[in-house]
């Protein structure tokens, strides 16, 4: 592909998102969000003349919390230095537009030569960590020119991508622009081999297991009204799930009334959760029961309204479930689960995901197909107590045998002192 193409096809991305905001809410945003954004880089940068300022570029909210013990430990480092947080997606930034733990949360600016070079000279970053697979080319080129150090983490790579493609000059000219590519598994290693481009790598692992374990370990005040749900009984936690989700459960959980669900969907929006509370028999909205937290025993289902709280409910289930996996884009964030010891059960689609595929090699987490293999699946795990337990030390252990990409990343960084105040 040429720079020319390369262009041409952003340029008609940008009016394909403009003509779809017309009707489609998350276009909109991604429209909207990025209005006046000069005003406020630059209002930003004014306020914050010659500081040190660390840039993480994140494309949605599953990026940056892979991001975020990375950019935390940076802070606490070097208290001193100003972090700019900037998102592609607007699930990412409407979410994480009020992060604490940066001075500047905001879109990138399309990918231009003139918007690389202004967002750039405006923030002035002294160091750059993007996140995962993250590649627009005018910034990384713009960022080299200035000879910034730009890293990227938590990188992993499929040999259908471009970069190894006969096309794909201008992307291996992006994978140049990094100083160090820190990868998640031997396959990206072996991939980058074949371009010649493992000097830049370091197989450092997956930062997202630092995260969960970071969160499992916090000391989270006891939940009153998931503790009253439960009352006693067995638990199955849906997360993340979407309608082909919720089908595949209803049958079960309907059935077994000796089981309790929580279910906690992807896309919270008020007729999607009355279609669930109208499906599930005797369910209920958390919201509903905040107020009175004794009522919650009485029901069988419980369906979280809310967003924020399903990585710390897990620790509650005696199994687990992780939605999308019958979609195109696949699974959700299954450590989330795992890191508590809980057994993880999803659909097909996670052969993208590394760490779906390691936990069903460590018997830790099961695909199914369909209703009765989801049913047949729960049945066992539920009536073999012996099976439970194993999966679940098998969950627990396979997420704490893959911490420590964090400390790697510090320690470079420290060690090559690209951070000097």
């Amino acid at each position: 592909m040429s720079l020319f193409l390369y262009n041409l096809s952003l340029f008609l991305m940008h009016a394909g998102i403009s003509i779809a905001s017309l009707w489609n809410p998350k276009a909109r945003q991604w429209i909207n969000g990025r209005r006046g954004w000069k005003h406020k880089i630059t209002s930003w940068s004014k306020s914050n003349p010659n500081t040190p300022t660390i840039w993480m570029h994140c494309a949605s909210l599953g990026e940056f919390e892979q991001g975020r013990p990375v950019l935390e430990a940076l802070k606490q480092k070097n208290p001193s230095n100003k972090i700019v947080l900037s998102f592609f997606s607007p699930s990412g930034y409407e979410i994480r537009k009020n992060y604490a733990g940066a001075d500047l949360v905001c879109y990138l600016p399309l990918d231009s030569k003139s918007n690389a070079t202004f967002f750039i000279n405006a923030i002035s970053p002294q160091l750059v960590i993007w996140v995962k697979y993250e590649y627009w080319y005018n910034y990384l080129i713009e960022l080299g020119n200035k000879n910034i150090p730009v890293l990227l983490i938590s990188a992993i790579f499929r040999s259908s991508q471009p970069f190894f493609m006969w096309y794909g000059s201008i992307w291996k000219k992006m994978l140049l622009s990094f100083d160090k590519i820190f990868i998640q598994n031997e396959e990206s290693l072996y991939l980058l081999k074949k371009i010649k481009l493992e000097n830049k790598a370091i197989l450092a692992g997956d930062t997202r297991f630092d995260r969960v374990i970071a969160i499992a370990e916090k000391n989270i005040t006891v939940d009153t009204i998931i503790e009253k749900f439960i009352n006693n009984s067995k638990l199955i936690i849906a997360g993340s799930t979407w309608p082909d989700d919720e089908k595949l459960l209803l049958h079960y959980a309907n059935v077994n009334r000796d089981v309790k669900f929580i279910i906690a969907p992807h896309v919270i929006g008020p007729i999607h959760l009355h279609e669930i509370k109208s499906a599930f028999n005797n369910a209920e909205f958390y919201s509903v029961l905040m107020g009175n937290p004794e009522d919650a025993a009485g029901y069988h289902v419980l369906i979280i309204d809310n967003i924020g709280m399903l990585s710390q409910l897990y620790r509650y289930a005696d199994i687990t479930y992780i939605g999308g996996g019958f979609g195109e884009s696949g699974i959700h964030n299954t450590l989330e689960a795992a890191v508590y010891g809980k057994p993880v059960v999803f659909g097909p689609e996670y052969e993208k995901f590394a760490e779906a595929v390691g936990l069903i090699e460590n018997d830790a987490a099961f695909s199914v197909n369909n209703a009765l293999e989801l049913e047949s699946c729960l049945e066992t795990l539920l009536k073999n107590e012996n099976l439970l337990q194993k999966s679940s030390s098998a969950a627990r252990h396979y997420v704490y045998s893959k911490k420590g990409a964090t400390s790697q990343i510090i320690n470079y960084i420290a060690e090559n002192r690209l951070l000097i105040n």
